[in-house]
């Protein structure tokens, strides 16, 4: 057997998958665990508010994990505070007695599991497929799957919703300013997010409201200030006008333009390019002052949608860039499109406002949207369908993405619901011939 990581013995401690009978202080008392106590994810020791009864005396306190008992006094534990409510320590090794900062002793025990839970866990360790439990996973019981997909939904919100609050510290809890710079940000779709951002961030919301009337100064705000109206192209006369206007504008404001060479055209589809979704998000701005407000008041996502399929101007029904005319087309934001924005920022939104006011309505609205949704479409989700695994609606292609991206690809089968079905297993399923 490999080299056992403590983390394996944390997961074996807080499921209970060891030999209870067997557990014996260094001196041979015996042990009972009345509750293993709840993991602490902070600094001190590993289990809080444990019950564990030695000999006749039931202690309540916490419990400390250590692959050597003497790895106590490696991590400084012995002049440390915070340790001396330790009740117990459990260890792989027990090859040394250790002691409080008061010099009394610390009971410790050693572990004693079936070695098959630990073979299990490293057939995982070392499948190098798409996902440690590819050939596996139809194994495991669809209740405890759906039921893992379920909490990894509320999981990702949470996630995003903390990236959100984030910048709302920074924004003084202004809910409309930062729900612009997070709706620009995602109108720019992965490819252009970062310079999306950038650009309403240099174009203060106040501004922006006091512009909002006139759709054209808004378009010669944002064009400007992303660099597209630095040099006049004298064969595009809508061009000039917006270039004309963007001089006063810069002026009266003191605004200082991006770089055109951070917005990128390559790989993308014309409908895609960068210049549509500022002209897009313009319309939008134009359509509704108060963005954040107008969004919490659609109950229904039809609402929302009609609130985001606003026209652009006439010019750009012939144009994907400036000075190049192309047949007349309509350039509203697409159904997926607005899929993914109602995804990536109205839902994390609605589920962060209803959080922090304590408002169950909007969380219970922000996953509504999720579950009617059509599910997403990317390689991931591809991937995952041929495994069996199906989507039905966003609620779950978002619970499939936090599963790879942030448990499979860092093999956290200890963490995963999933991955602890396989290794409590008796008997490892293998890939079929």
């Amino acid at each position: 057997m490999e080299k056992v990581p403590e983390k394996f013995l944390h997961y074996l401690w807080k499921y209970r998958l060891f030999e209870e009978k067997k557990l014996q202080t260094f001196d041979g008392e015996n042990i009972e665990v009345v509750d293993v106590g709840l993991p602490n994810t902070d600094s001190g020791p590993d289990f809080q508010n444990a019950k564990i009864k030695i000999g006749k005396t039931l202690w309540a306190g916490n419990v400390e994990i250590h692959i050597n008992s003497a790895d106590w006094y490696h991590h400084g534990h012995d002049t440390d505070k915070a340790y001396d409510n330790v009740i117990l320590q459990v260890v792989l090794n027990n090859n040394q007695q250790v002691k409080r900062t008061t010099g009394e002793n610390i009971p410790t025990t050693e572990l004693k599991f079936p070695q098959k839970l630990f073979k299990n866990y490293e057939s995982l360790l070392k499948n190098e497929a798409w996902v440690p439990c590819e050939w596996t996973m139809h194994t495991v019981d669809p209740f405890i799957i759906d039921f893992w997909l379920s909490k990894l939904t509320i999981e990702r919100l949470e996630d995003k919703s903390g990236d959100i609050e984030k910048e709302l510290k920074e924004n003084h809890n202004n809910w409309e300013t930062t729900f612009y710079h997070k709706l620009a940000r995602n109108f720019g779709f992965k490819v252009n997010s970062e310079p999306f951002e950038l650009l309403a961030k240099s174009i203060p919301l106040k501004v922006v409201t006091k512009h909002k009337d006139s759709l054209f100064q808004l378009e010669a705000l944002f064009f400007g200030q992303a660099g597209f109206l630095d040099q006049m192209v004298i064969h595009d006369q809508y061009h000039q006008q917006l270039f004309k206007e963007y001089q006063y504008l810069k002026k009266k404001w003191h605004l200082k333009s991006m770089e055109k060479h951070l917005w990128k055209f390559a790989r993308l589809r014309p409908g895609n390019f960068p210049t549509v979704r500022i002209a897009q998000f313009c319309a939008l701005i134009h359509q509704s002052s108060r963005l954040f407000s107008h969004m919490l008041e659609k109950k229904e996502l039809r609402e929302m949608k009609t609130l985001f399929k606003a026209e652009t101007s006439a010019y750009w029904h012939t144009h994907y860039r400036f000075s190049k005319e192309t047949h007349k087309k309509q350039k509203n934001l697409g159904d997926s499109a607005f899929h993914i924005l109602v995804i990536n920022t109205l839902v994390p939104f609605l589920f962060l406002y209803g959080q922090k006011h304590n408002k169950q309505a909007f969380k219970e609205r922000a996953l509504d949207f999720l579950l009617k949704l059509p599910p997403e479409k990317n390689s991931i989700i591809s991937k995952w369908q041929k495994m069996g695994i199906d989507s039905f609606n966003a609620y779950y292609t978002q619970a499939l993405l936090q599963l790879k991206n942030n448990y499979c690809d860092h093999k956290r089968c200890l963490d995963c619901q999933i991955g602890n079905a396989l290794i409590k297993k008796t008997a490892h399923a293998k890939k079929d011939q």
